[in-house]
């Protein structure tokens, strides 16, 4: 059930923006929630219909087929806040960088800076886009109410990044310390 509420809430806040199609709701969540949010098609529809049902969302013009445009409701705004004001479901941890560091010794030190170094560069991409994100906003003059607020979850993918960074050259640092260096077998 705590899968489905988060799915509704996605689906609200995304038609709180603008009214959209099903399609296009799936691409503002890939494209602009990305950074901390995913949904698939599989949920949104599922999603979509039923809040539909419950009032919360309508079809501009009643379309039944095509690319029927949603428009949240006064009842899927009270809905959104409703499910915004509720508590935090923690999620389980699932990272597989630290899974297999974690049985780092099966794989080798190599290995395991290897996997380092690419999560490193992956969160220096994600700063550079971070950084595309914030020039987004910052252009966007049609949403300058939520500007400060898409502007705290840009500040902590950002921050969220640096901090890989900070611990991949740390943890790359150490094993360099504790891995021994090959003897040549010629001396």
């Amino acid at each position: 059930m705590a899968r489905t509420r988060q799915t509704e809430t996605a689906v609200l806040g995304a038609l709180s923006v603008m009214p959209m199609t099903g399609y296009a709701v799936r691409e503002a969540i890939r494209d602009v929630l990305g950074h901390f949010w995913s949904e698939s098609f599989g949920q949104i529809y599922p999603a979509l219909s039923a809040l539909e049902r419950q009032g919360h969302v309508d079809r501009e013009g009643k379309e039944r087929t095509g690319s029927s445009v949603f428009v949240i409701t006064p009842s899927g705004e009270g809905r959104l806040r409703e499910l915004l004001a509720a508590p935090i479901q923690p999620a389980p941890p699932r990272n597989g960088l630290l899974l297999r560091l974690f049985f780092g010794r099966q794989l080798g030190p190599e290995v395991c800076q290897s996997l380092l170094e690419n999560a490193k560069a992956d969160a220096e991409r994600r700063l550079t886009e971070f950084k595309a994100i914030r020039n987004q906003i910052a252009a966007d003059e049609a949403t300058t109410a939520d500007h400060l607020y898409w502007l705290l979850t840009v500040s902590a993918g950002e921050h969220g990044a640096r901090s890989v960074i900070s611990w991949a050259e740390e943890s790359i640092a150490t094993l360099l310390e504790q891995t021994p260096l090959p003897v040549d077998a010629h001396e």
